[in-house]
């Protein structure tokens, strides 16, 4: 049902990609704030945690990345495809609002 909802409302697989999105800049706030907290840690054991943490956050990070781009949602290294993707993404946020 969801997926013929989708389609009606000119989304298709937009859902997948809104979502990976999210949890993208999600990792990259994690690995902010953990880097963040690291530096204004004070006791060894609290750093060793936060750097565990930390690397873990960055491996997820790299793993959405990874999935977005085999997916043709994320072009970190070439601009003009990321336009068109964004511009894409704009404008089925732009259907949906009207």
């Amino acid at each position: 049902m969801t997926n013929m909802i989708q389609k009606i409302a000119g989304m298709g697989g937009m859902t997948d990609q809104v979502i990976a999105t999210d949890f993208l800049i999600s990792a990259k706030s994690a690995v902010r704030n953990l880097s963040f907290a690291l530096t204004e840690s004070v006791t060894p054991d609290v750093r060793d945690v936060l750097r565990q943490q930390l690397s873990y956050a960055i491996e997820a990070h790299e793993k959405i990345s990874q999935y977005m781009m085999d997916k043709g949602y994320y072009h970190p290294s070439n601009l003009d495809e990321q336009l068109e993707v964004e511009l894409k993404a704009s404008k089925a946020a732009l259907k949906l609002a009207k």
